[in-house]
């Protein structure tokens, strides 16, 4: 299962509407082959689940995992941080065992 915290919550709340996507749309979560570390995380807005999607619900916003996806994100958290150094969304996933210097691409 993938959990998305307040922050990451209020954040991708913030962005659909900006982006004016409809009650069916929300946000499509992935693993891709590539980056330095081997795997690498996607994020895209989308109108709705495929047929072969896992849809969570969080707060008033939708995830779409593929199945595939799926297996390397369980028990991930999506969370927004904000620092000196920037803004953006962060996955705080369990199952890497080993990930790039600049956190962008990982090894489960």
């Amino acid at each position: 299962m993938i959990t998305v915290s307040q922050t990451a919550s209020e954040k991708v709340k913030s962005l659909m509407t900006q982006n004016n996507l409809t009650s069916t749309g929300g946000l499509r979560l992935g693993v891709k082959g590539g980056g330095c570390s081997g795997l690498s995380y996607v994020m895209e807005f989308a109108e709705g689940a495929r047929p072969e999607d896992e849809v969570y619900e969080f707060d008033g916003i939708r995830l779409f995992v593929d199945q595939k996806s799926n297996l390397y994100l369980d028990g991930t958290e999506l969370d927004y941080v904000e620092g000196v150094m920037g803004a953006g969304f962060e996955f705080k996933n369990p199952n890497v065992k080993r990930s790039c210097a600049c956190g962008s691409s990982f090894t489960v």
